[in-house]
């Protein structure tokens, strides 16, 4: 009983996929370059600089895994799980709610409607 997903829905998927890729590459890739922004934003989470490559490979490895069809599920659920951690940082430091706190929420959202649109499997999972 499987439908063709269509065109529109199809293109749909990946350009949110390729928001929160694009983004996710972004956040990774600064992480393991550590400009002085980044350090000091880091740090200001609570985070020590010796910690910043770490979380930077973990959203890198998280990322690739969603871009890769075949493991995309896994990917979205792995980014969840860092997303998670990233709305629990912003609470602790008391940040504000809908700008920083829930962006990784919005985040979320985007990474599971992304690939809701356009992975067949993701729809039979949930379905």
């Amino acid at each position: 009983m499987s439908k063709t997903i269509s065109k529109g829905a199809l293109w749909t998927g990946w350009i949110l996929s390729g928001i929160v890729i694009l983004f996710m590459l972004f956040d990774g890739i600064t992480k393991l370059i550590k400009p002085v922004e980044v350090v000091e934003g880091s740090i200001s989470l609570g985070y020590a600089e010796h910690h910043i490559v770490p979380i930077g490979i973990i959203a890198l490895i998280c990322t690739v895994l969603y871009a890769i069809p075949r493991t995309s599920i896994l990917g979205a659920v792995l980014l969840t799980g860092f997303f998670g951690g990233a709305v629990a940082t912003q609470l602790r430091v008391d940040a504000p709610l809908f700008s920083s706190t829930l962006f990784a929420v919005y985040m979320g959202i985007l990474t599971w409607a992304g690939l809701w649109l356009r992975s067949e499997k993701a729809r039979r999972l949930f379905w």
